[in-house]
């Protein structure tokens, strides 16, 4: 048996830290192996944009033969004698991350840029941001050299997926180690690329994206995993299936779009791929959602949910005028909502680090 490795004394000299940026998105449940595969032939995309709201996580000395972790919201944390760790409950994917490298004496602190649960891909970037902090004490530690991104893009997705029990999608840590504005090829078949990442937009491309995005959170909480399966098993019954190939074109579209800089054909894209996703998940809003999006489209803007919806956050695209405009309109509506809020945010150009 493989004996632990004990990081403490290393971590008593200085502290390691790494960070990673949460995502907007759209097209998004096509990274679903079950869809993508299945449906391959049909050339499975989605789009997102990595946002400077960045996830940091901090690895710290502890105790010895433990390992503890906290984060924003877990200020108690939640701590296991190292060859004890219950890897089912609060944490779980964290601690399947520090059991996978075989570190003791650490203690993890996650602190988030974005709302608890707000549908940006929050637990798959802290996720990426532990595993590339994990990464650089294993250089420190000299047990072997640094992963690549492609090392720590897939082995965030394959413990997400095997410790969730399966059908998670892989844009999310896509996004929080490459950064910027992608399109993403799902090719699950080929096993040394199961995606193809098409960069779309060059620094200067994206600073004009910043300036017509806007993003804010609902003040409710959104549980992606249950939506997940359910929309997900409507389009492998056949229920949904026809919507989820439009909406898959329409994304590819909304792609071309971005790379050309075709702002207003971006802006019908999200209003086209809502109007298809108001029909085939409409589980996916709820009356603030909906309200927030609704009032993007009066205003001349395409918006949509982020993630799997049913709570969490809403961005919207549209001419930069018109994002000032509709920024004073979701301002009145989102003051009256607890916890509801604008997120000021860019477009960010760098991946995990």
């Amino acid at each position: 048996m493989s004996s632990l490795i004990s990081v403490k004394e290393i971590l008593d000299k200085a502290n390691v830290t790494a960070s990673a940026p949460c995502r907007i998105d759209a097209g998004g449940t096509w990274d679903i192996k079950a869809m993508a595969l299945s449906f391959e032939r049909y050339r499975p995309v989605t789009f997102n944009v990595a946002i400077d709201l960045r996830t940091a996580v901090t690895l710290l000395p502890y105790k010895t033969c433990r390992v503890r972790i906290t984060s924003e919201g877990f200020p108690e944390g939640v701590e296991y004698k190292s060859k004890e760790m219950d890897i089912t409950g609060t944490f779980s994917i964290f601690f399947a991350a520090v059991n996978y490298f075989g570190f003791t004496g650490l203690e993890v602190r996650i602190s988030s840029g974005s709302p608890v649960k707000s549908a940006l891909g929050g637990s798959s970037t802290a996720l990426t941001a532990l595993i590339k902090a994990l990464s650089k004490l294993t250089m420190l530690a000299g047990v072997k050299k640094g992963l690549s991104k492609r090392e720590l893009l897939m082995i965030g997705y394959h413990l997400e997926d095997g410790i969730s029990g399966g059908n998670c999608g892989m844009q999310d840590q896509a996004a929080a180690v490459y950064g910027g504005v992608n399109g993403w090829h799902w090719n699950y078949s080929n096993a040394k690329s199961p995606v193809v990442r098409e960069p779309l937009l060059d620094s200067a491309g994206m600073e004009l994206l910043s300036d017509r995005i806007m993003v804010a959170y609902s003040g409710k909480w959104h549980v992606s995993l249950t939506t997940n399966r359910i929309w997900l098993n409507n389009f492998l019954n056949g229920k949904t299936r026809d919507g989820w190939l439009d909406a898959n074109d329409v994304i590819k579209g909304l792609i071309s779009a971005v790379r050309s800089m075709d702002w207003k054909e971006a802006v019908e894209c999200i209003r086209k791929e809502m109007r298809i996703r108001r029909r085939i998940t409409p589980d996916a809003l709820i009356s603030e959602t909906g309200h927030l999006i609704k009032e993007a489209e009066r205003f001349g803007c395409g918006a949509r949910f982020t993630g799997a919806g049913a709570g969490g956050s809403v961005w919207a695209i549209g001419a930069p005028d018109d994002i000032a405009n509709l920024k004073k309109r979701w301002e009145k509506s989102l003051v009256q909502i607890k916890g509801a809020c604008i997120l000021p945010c860019k477009v960010d150009p760098n991946g995990v680090k």
